[in-house]
């Protein structure tokens, strides 16, 4: 439990086997200190998005630990563990599947603050019980212009809907962010402004991130330590300082000739 305390999220040993027989995550653990950013790297299909949704609990893990600020996700009860995720947000992918198309902006934005009205952000002080200008607030956050909160996600662009769902994550001032491979289905020209805010705004905020990607420039820019995977496995893990060692797994020299291509 020692281990536990000393930092914010530790995830121990932890395997993750489906019905079929696939061994999707395979005795993995990893440590985040609070603020700090690690990132994980790895092809498709390397266990990467599944770690992630174990990480969340959305997927129930066959063994191992997983540790939230010394709360021990893995031994939960449904109503404990639910109260427990409210600690921690998602970012994914795909920012249009994320939000519903059929609801303004500001009620997709608004939505975990809706739900959780305990929560008083203290970038949100004073406008907490004010709906539109705690949403304007968010927005401008992320550098979006409060008129878009009476707009449907189809009248904004995906670079625009990414940062919606950003500050919907950050809404609820939680203990840890899951990014989910946040700029893969941006346009290139988009994906540095969205890791350039991700950044800042972890800085401002004292954020704490799980940053997932198979892009390792982005991994290397986002994040203090890294950890490499393939096929369930952790193959490596290093300091960012420490990325162009000769001392790094074969699979992550692979990578980074691809990196430095």
């Amino acid at each position: 439990m020692e281990q536990a305390a000393k930092k914010f999220l530790t995830v121990k040993n932890i395997t993750k086997r489906y019905a079929n027989g696939h061994l999707a995550v395979d005795n993995v653990s990893l440590s985040i200190e609070k603020g700090q950013c690690l990132g994980v790297v790895g092809e498709s299909g390397s266990g990467k998005s599944t770690l992630a949704r174990c990480v969340l609990m959305l997927e129930r893990i066959d063994s191992g630990e997983i540790w939230l600020d010394q709360i021990p996700l893995h031994t939960l009860k449904a109503n404990d563990l639910q109260k427990a995720q409210k600690k921690m947000q998602v970012v994914f992918q795909n920012p249009t599947s994320s939000l519903n198309s059929k609801i303004k902006i500001i009620d997709s934005l608004m939505e975990p603050l809706d739900y959780q009205p305990e929560v008083q952000p203290g970038y949100l002080k004073g406008i907490r019980d004010n709906r539109r200008k705690a949403a304007e607030a968010l927005l401008d956050m992320v550098s979006l212009d409060k008129r878009y909160l009476d707009s449907y996600p189809h009248e904004l662009s995906g670079g625009q809907k990414q940062r919606v769902t950003i500050a919907r994550a950050i809404s609820v001032e939680p203990a840890l962010i899951v990014l989910d491979e946040p700029t893969a289905s941006l346009d290139v020209s988009i994906q540095a402004r969205v890791l350039n805010l991700l950044k800042d705004l972890q800085q401002q905020l004292g954020l704490t991130y799980f940053f997932i990607s198979h892009d390792l420039s982005a991994v290397n820019f986002m994040s203090q330590h890294m950890m490499v995977m393939f096929k369930g496995c952790m193959v490596d893990q290093c300091e960012r300082e420490s990325l162009f060692s000769e001392q790094r797994n074969s699979y992550t020299a692979q990578l980074l000739n691809i990196f430095e291509a």
